[in-house]
């Protein structure tokens, strides 16, 4: 694990380097992470390894424990699938909300996010990835007016969703398969196909749903 530089903030590195070990799976889920030993590993106190930590937590990829260190966190396809029948009942009705009102401006900054994806998955980069993936999704709920729906998708899109991408070593099938669906909604977009858009957005979140049901690294539900 490499030190940290003073370039930005420590807890901001801190983060970032943490999240990459989890992605890369150097990091496994339930392992321990004991404070003093990752903050001497990482080169800085325990306050910014803290604010890391809890940062982690909210992506949920990190468990905090009271009187003990944190843990890296395991998949529970149970909460994933319950939160993908929310995710999909926000995403497709969004997109037939928003479909219609994409500018020009709006789609180059889709299509960009889309090539930048693309360039992610090439280099085999999936933090970006992960990052871009959801700034995609982000920028289709933007046009929307509702602005609790948009933080609705939001939450979404960053909860145990990600966190199931993340921790089930899947990332090198789906996010080529992601892609892939996510073109077909940039096309019903550039179309204005209210109808397409919603019928790719449903079969983008059904594929989702059976990546996570298929994934034999994940296991079976925890009760």
């Amino acid at each position: 694990m490499g030190k940290i530089k003073q370039a930005e903030s420590l807890s901001d590195q801190a983060y970032h380097l943490l999240k990459s070990e989890v992605i890369s799976g150097k990091l496994q889920p339930e392992q321990d992470l004991p404070e003093e030993k990752l903050a001497s590993e990482l080169g800085i106190s325990r306050t910014p390894l803290r604010d890391a930590l809890r940062r982690l937590e909210m992506d949920g990829l990190v468990h905090l424990r009271k009187g003990r260190s944190a843990k890296v966190a395991s998949f529970t396809m149970e909460d994933s699938l319950q939160s993908m029948e929310i995710r999909q009942l926000l995403e497709i009705h969004n997109i037939k909300k928003t479909a219609a009102r994409f500018s020009k401006e709006r789609m180059d900054e889709v299509k960009a996010n889309m090539a930048a994806q693309w360039k992610a998955v090439e280099q085999r980069d999936y933090h970006s990835f992960i990052e871009l993936d959801r700034e995609f999704h982000l920028m289709l709920a933007a046009p929307n007016p509702n602005i609790k729906l948009k933080e609705m998708i939001y939450q979404m899109n960053t909860g145990s969703y990600r966190a199931f991408l993340i921790l089930s070593n899947t990332l090198h099938v789906s996010a080529v398969q992601a892609c892939e669906e996510h073109e077909g909604i940039i096309k019903a977009l550039e179309k204005q196909d209210i109808s397409l858009a919603a019928a790719q957005m449903t079969t983008h979140m059904k594929n989702i749903e059976t990546r996570i049901l298929s994934s034999t690294s994940v296991g079976a539900p925890k009760t």
